[in-house]
C-alpha cells in the first residue's frame, strides 16, 4: 500500500472519465442566447433608461433650480455653462461642478424648509 492510497481511493483513480451526455452541444446553443437576453434585460436596458432620464434632467436644468449633487451637496443653480454648473450652497458660497455631477433636481422650497 502506498501513501497516496490514503489521499486518493484506488477505485476512483482507476475509473475512466464519463463521456458527456448526448445533446450537450444543443443545450449550450440554447443557453448562450438565453444568457445574452438575460443580460440585456437586467443590465443594459435599465442602464440606458437611466442614462436617457439623466440626459433629460440635464436638458431641463435652469437657473434657480434646487439640485443635489452625486456627493450629497445641495444648493441652488446660479449659472449654467456647457460643461459646468455653478451651485450656491450657502450665502455667497458658490461651487462649480460638472453637469454630470448633478444627481437630482429637488422640488422648489426644499432647501428653505431644511
Amino acid at each position: 500500500m502506498s501513501p497516496l492510497d490514503f489521499l486518493i481511493a484506488p477505485a476512483a483513480a482507476q475509473t475512466a472519465q464519463a463521456a458527456p451526455p448526448p445533446g450537450g452541444g444543443l443545450s449550450m446553443l440554447v443557453m448562450v442566447p438565453v444568457f445574452i437576453l438575460l443580460m440585456y434585460f437586467m443590465v443594459i436596458r435599465p442602464q440606458s433608461k437611466r442614462a436617457k432620464e439623466h440626459k433629460a434632467l440635464m436638458d431641463k436644468l435652469s437657473k434657480g433650480d434646487e439640485v443635489l449633487t452625486n456627493s450629497g451637496i445641495a444648493g441652488v443653480v446660479t449659472d449654467i455653462g456647457e460643461n459646468f454648473v455653478t451651485v450656491e450652497v450657502a450665502d455667497n458660497v458658490r461651487m462649480r461642478v460638472q453637469r454630470g455631477a448633478i444627481a437630482n433636481v429637488l422640488p422648489k422650497g426644499t432647501l428653505k424648509n431644511a
